[in-house]
């Protein structure tokens, strides 16, 4: 009997059960009520997570992150947790960072979206992961009113692999379509700015559609896979003359995260320099609009 209930409490802990549940006091909503389009049948499989990483995701979701009381600004992040396609680096590059921009006050949504690379998977990266961040964006911004949200400050943030996921959706087409079944298929999914750290390099177009997204990217000099991604975006952004900010630095390397296992300064500190961009671009707060001079 005792070996059965230490068996049963193990799988509690490393098998995230699909649906609604709560994590660190937070929400888990389904991208689609019924399962994913065309893997209906897969919805009900469980996901398999350890340590600090999530894969087999057949029902993607968002895990919903809310401020502290009092503090909420109407900001809301999409957060697309980095691990090569292969697995999500859920703790690190998910619930970290929710935490950390949820006491900014912003609320953050955590996605989890289907894994082309895992075992077996019957997943694309270019069709389903894209497909799952589309969904994201616009299931976020149909919930604007029950999150108080402000529908034009609505961000992207990926790590790694999730700053692709984040490429294909803030440069491909955001119109919805306006003849979906669905009226979350209707809205617009285009993020009203962007958080790229250390993003990996698939999906960057060569030009920019005129209304990208401004964005602040974040990498290491010696990060031999993404640090390429972060000055390609630069060019891109100079030439389409849209607001970017960089912060490239000497060391790091790959999957720093939050920056708060380094050892060094400027990696440990990192997300400091992402909250001032934030601020200095109005995202935590809407800007203000000057009042009419009165003349006399």
């Amino acid at each position: 009997m005792q070996t059965k209930l230490t068996t049963y409490l193990y799988l509690l802990l490393f098998i995230v059960p699909i649906g609604v549940m709560a994590q660190d006091n937070a929400t888990v909503i389904p991208l689609w009520p019924k399962g994913a389009p065309g893997f209906e049948n897969r919805r009900s499989e469980p996901e398999q997570a350890k340590d600090y990483w999530v894969k087999n995701i057949h029902n993607p979701s968002l895990t919903v992150f809310t401020p502290p009381a009092g503090k909420a600004n109407g900001a809301a992040v999409v957060v697309c947790p980095g691990g090569g396609h292969r697995l999500l680096v859920y703790t690190a590059e998910g619930v970290e960072p929710a935490k950390y921009l949820s006491n900014l006050g912003i609320t953050v949504f955590v996605l989890k979206y289907r894994l082309g690379r895992d075992t077996l998977s019957p997943y694309k990266i270019d069709v389903h992961a894209k497909q799952d961040g589309y969904r994201a964006m616009r299931l976020v911004r149909s919930k604007a009113a029950e999150y108080g949200l402000d529908t034009n400050r609505i961000g992207m943030m990926g790590f790694s692999a999730g700053g692709e996921v984040v490429d294909m959706v803030a440069y491909g087409e955001g119109k919805g379509d306006q003849h979906a079944p669905d009226p979350i298929d209707r809205l617009n999914a285009r993020p009203g700015f962007l958080i790229q750290i250390y993003p990996g390099p698939l999906y960057i177009p060569d030009v920019l559609p005129a209304d990208a997204p401004p964005v602040f990217l974040l990498a290491a000099n010696d990060d031999a896979c993404c640090s390429p991604s972060v000055v390609k975006l630069l060019d891109r952004y100079r030439a389409a003359k849209i607001p970017v900010e960089l912060h490239l630095y000497a060391k790091g390397d790959h999957g720093f995260n939050m920056g708060n296992r380094s050892k060094l300064q400027s990696i440990n500190t990192w997300p400091q320099r992402m909250a001032d961009w934030l601020t200095d671009n109005n995202y935590l707060n809407p800007a203000k609009k000057e009042r009419p001079k009165v003349l006399h």
